[in-house]
Order: structure tokens, then sequence, then C-alpha cells
């Protein structure tokens, strides 16, 4: 009898202290675009490298896995690199390409089944994901159900207009990020204008604690139970800081190129240059140093101050030897130019002349150089 009442008592106290409303600890849920048509071309959708990252991670770590979107079915994803070892993994699991090609329908998805909602990134996230008033009402219910939040790139659009239960919106005093201003005017231009509302605009004004790094830097923004990303290679962080918030400890993995390539780029930043160069000379083959140049040009044409000008330039120099497009030579050109090197940037724009004598580019370059 009083073995029974301890029983008893124990499981009282065991609902007392319990939460109030209890999340399914081993399911997530994947939301993505249904907006894209014509990979991309002539609508824009989800970005795929954002799925296959995300559901590798959360696979590794023991999840069961459910994809949704605002009108179910089969959705379609922009432009990617089938051959990344990430993507390709993902398209040779059967049981993933049977979930995607028939999402489930976000308002057929109840909150309490899921520890966890990952809404995946793309400009198509920021039409279709914002009007859909049952996927506002799932990301509310779940977190007030306990259920971590998180979102990468574009995908923290769905959040921009969620509500709790008493009415404030779920972004308003949190600090979080996402696909930034300043990425947006480089990479954005050719939807940007049919967007209803720039993201970083749209979650300042709903009281967001907006941060973001250099751009297209990863960055991972951990906020309780909400988690966003910068940019698709902040996906991988979000992925496994959404593990964690569940109050899991994620598995060791091998990281995948760009995540390596990524970490170099930090390491030139944080001025240890040479041993990014030692890096890249031991073993290219470990990084995509095409996305190394691609960044420094990119951060070059978005550097307002001399710094961020230097450090674009050095991670154009560090690929330089081992990429042969010549538009990376002009763009070093015209860092240098920038920071009034004109003899290193006429050195380099004659090298470009010298292979391709009739590139318009290069000889507009040199008429200013020495002009």
């Amino acid at each position: 009898m009083f073995l029974l009442a301890r029983v008893l008592l124990a499981g009282l106290l065991l609902a007392a202290i319990a939460p109030l409303h209890a999340t399914a600890p081993g399911r997530i849920l994947i939301v993505v675009s249904g907006e894209g048509r014509d990979q991309g071309k002539t609508r824009p959708g989800y970005e795929f490298d954002e799925l296959s990252q995300a559901w590798l991670i959360f696979k590794a770590n023991g999840f069961a896995i459910d994809i949704a979107s605002p009108q179910g079915g089969a959705v379609e994803a922009d432009t990617y690199n089938p051959q990344e070892p990430f993507n390709a993994a993902l398209l040779a699991d059967a049981d993933a390409m049977r979930v995607l090609a028939d999402t489930r329908r976000t308002a057929d998805v109840k909150a309490t089944d899921y520890a966890a909602i990952y809404v995946v990134g793309g400009k198509g996230a920021m039409f279709d994901l914002p009007r859909d008033p049952a996927l506002r009402t799932l990301l509310a219910d779940a977190y007030g159900h306990g259920a971590v939040i998180g979102a990468v790139c574009h995908g923290p659009a769905a959040l921009a207009d969620v509500r709790l239960r008493d009415g404030t919106p779920l972004v308003q005093g949190r600090t979080l990020t996402g696909f930034s201003n300043e990425e947006e005017a480089l990479f954005g231009k050719r939807w940007t204008k049919e967007f209803p509302w720039l993201l970083e605009d749209r979650l300042r004004e709903r009281g967001a604690r907006w941060q973001e790094a250099p751009l297209m830097m990863p960055k991972v923004v951990v906020d309780g139970r909400l988690v966003t990303g910068q940019n698709p290679y902040s996906t991988p962080g979000v992925a496994e800081a959404i593990v964690g918030a569940t109050g899991r400890t994620p598995v060791a993995r091998k990281p995948w190129r760009d995540e390596l390539t990524m970490a170099l780029a930090a390491q030139a930043r944080e001025g240890r240059a040479q041993d990014v160069a030692d890096a890249l000379a031991k073993d290219t083959t470990r990084y995509h140093v095409d996305l190394l140049g691609l960044l420094g040009y990119y951060q070059a044409q978005a550097a307002t101050g001399d710094d961020e000008v230097r450090h674009a330039l050095q991670l154009m120099q560090l690929a330089m030897p081992y990429m042969a497009q010549p538009e990376l030579k002009l763009g070093a050109a015209e860092a240098h130019l920038r920071l009034g090197e004109r003899d290193r940037a006429r050195a380099l724009v004659q090298q470009v002349l010298a292979a391709t004598p009739d590139m318009a580019e290069a000889r507009a370059l040199l008429h200013r150089i020495d002009g």
C-alpha cells in the first residue's frame, strides 16, 4: 500500500513539473515553398541545398522527418548541383524522395506532432510562405507548445507575420538573422521588385534585433527556441543548432566542402592568410576554391571601405592560382584600383589582355586605370 502511494505520488509530481504542452520528441517538420516553376526560371522556388543538408543532419541525429508546403503535393527547387555530395545523398534516398514528391499541406499538419519546424529558404519563400495563414498558425502553435522554430536564408519570411497567443509578433524583441539587404542587392535583382517587402526591413519593423555577418559569410543566431541562419552557407549550423535546441547533442560528422571553404574565408579575415594558402597548396580537392574566389569577387562589389576591399582582394588572391577565369583577375584589378594601387591593377589587366586581347571589359578597365 505504501509502495503504491509512493508510485502515485511520483506520478503526480512528474505531471506537475512536465510542460503543459508536450511536443513529439523524435520528429521534425521541414517547410518548403511551393512557388517554384521551371527550376526557378519562370518562378522562384526553394533551395535544394538548404533542404538536403538539413535533412541529412536531422536524419543522422535520429529524427523522423516530414515535409510540408502551403498547397501540398510536389514542389520544385531552383537550379542546383546534383553532384554535390549532400544533394546526391538525398537524391539517392528513396524514402526522402517519396516524401518530397508528395509534401503535406500546412493546413493538414498538427503542431504537437513535432519537436521542431525548419523553414527552408529560396526566393520562393518570400511569396507563398508569408501569405499562408495555416503556416502562421502552425508556427505559432508549435512555438507555444514548446517546439523549436528554425529558418534559414529567406526562410525567416515565414516568421514575419506570426503572432503568439497574446498577439505579440513571434520575432518581437528576438535576436535573429536572415538574407540581408546587402545580399539582396547583389543576388536578388531579378525577383526583388516583386517581393512584398525586403526580409531584413520587415523583420526589423516587427521588432526583431537583427544581426548579420559580412556578405555571404555563414551566421547562425540562437535565441532560446528560435534558430535562424543568414544565407545558404549557414544551413549546416542552423540544422545542428536546431538539434541542440531540442535537447540532443549533434553527432560528429565530416564537414562538406563548402563548410571547409567558408572556414578558410573566416581564417583569412582573422589575418591567417598564410594558413589558408598552405591548406590550399596541400590539398585543393578538399575545398571549393571557386567559391572562395567568387566570395571575394562579390564582397569587393559590396565593400564600402578600404578594409573590406582588402579582405575581398585577399580572398581573390588566394583563389587566383587555382582559377583561370579572367573575370577574377579583373575583379582583383578593380580592388587594387580602389585602393590606389594602379601599377598592380594595370599588371593584372595586362595579363588578361595578353590571353584575351579582345575582352572589352579588360580594355575598359585599363582605360580607367591609365585615364
